[in-house]
């Protein structure tokens, strides 16, 4: 995006809700927040914006040191009609090309219910696509990214679903672990557990528990996916099949209440589909950008999650759904950053 697109796009954020703290401002153009405050200096040495208290707001605007911009704070609601606001939308995609729902809503300060609901206006009228958690420009190719490059995205919300998902393991548990960066987090997280039986078919948990002490590492045979760093395929199917654990730990690409969890990957769907028909509960680890989510191979119906383990992001009613259809749902507040890998 260049400079004038971006500055362009910022004008019109601020415009749409008087005020926007520099975190969202980032977030909303895909820059960072350094590159974000120049943009912002620019344009107020043209008098069309004003920065103040860690953000943007427009010229003249009233607020003083009342003002609350950036952290966690809620934007000031502003009267933003529909139709305005699925422009934006449209203007930030084809900005970004590829934007997630949870940065729509905070960039049209809009809950993420909302901006799902003008999504799939947008996508019936085909002006974007709708694709894991967010939108894209019409025929853009989704790419799905190695392991390496997901860590990164949501890694305060994974850390934290992690670091609560460890206080469902105890000492002498038998456990199941599917691949992911969540559970990878998890791993990282169960060294202090003793007597502790772990059977996975990541390499990336094999890696985080390798040389602990107190835990049984067992992995399956299989060949390697690259992009999940997980051993798949016929022999793993089998081997995960033909054992027995308490207590499953997998986080798949979607989550909804009528396909329940799924996968994006088909290799390891079937891995994955073995370790749900192994485990007597079965733990979902899903970030709030997978809640609401169908992708390609289906993993595990509703009625077989015991448990969802969450972060704060994601919509209370949608959590509420979940509630209702027999589901404990666990909310990791964001309190952790990221371990490094």
């Amino acid at each position: 995006m260049f400079g004038a697109e971006r500055r362009r796009l910022i004008l019109e954020l601020v415009r749409a809700h008087g005020a926007v703290a520099m975190r969202d401002i980032a977030r909303a153009v895909n820059v960072s927040e350094v590159t974000a405050r120049r943009d912002v200096d620019a344009l107020e040495r043209r008098g069309l914006l004003e920065r103040r208290h860690g953000g943007a707001m427009m010229p003249g605007r009233q607020g003083g040191e009342s003002l609350v911009l950036g952290g966690s704070a809620t934007l000031p609601r502003t009267a933003m009609f529909g139709a305005e606001r699925r422009h934006l939308i449209i203007e930030i995609v084809r900005a970004n090309t590829v934007v997630s729902v949870h940065d729509l809503a905070l960039a049209v300060n809009a809950s993420e219910v909302t901006v799902r609901r003008d999504l799939s206006t947008l996508e019936n009228r085909g002006l974007i696509q709708r694709a894991h958690g967010g939108a894209l420009l019409p025929g853009v190719a989704v790419y799905e990214p190695a392991v390496d490059e997901r860590a990164e995205p949501y890694g305060r919300e994974k850390a934290a679903i992690a670091t609560l998902a460890a206080t469902m393991v105890g000492d002498g548990d038998a456990i199941m672990l599917g691949a992911g960066t969540t559970v990878f987090e998890l791993a990282q997280r169960l060294a202090p557990r003793s007597q502790l039986t772990v059977l996975t078919n990541s390499m990336l948990v094999a890696r985080a528990l390798a040389r602990t002490p107190h835990v049984e590492l067992v992995m399956t045979s299989g060949s390697v996916d690259a992009g999940t760093f997980a051993l798949v395929g016929s022999d793993a199917e089998k081997w995960m099949a033909g054992h027995r654990v308490s207590r499953a730990f997998i986080s798949g690409a979607g989550l909804t209440l009528d396909r329940g969890l799924s996968s994006s990957h088909l290799a390891s769907s079937g891995v994955e589909r073995a370790i749900v028909g192994s485990a007597r509960e079965i733990v979902v680890l899903a970030d709030h950008s997978k809640l609401g989510v169908e992708t390609t191979y289906g993993v595990a119906p509703v009625a077989r999650i015991s448990h969802l383990v969450t972060d704060d992001w994601s919509d209370a009613a949608v959590i509420e759904s979940f509630s209702a259809h027999g589901v404990h749902v666990h909310v990791a507040p964001r309190s952790e950053p990221a371990m490094a890998n």
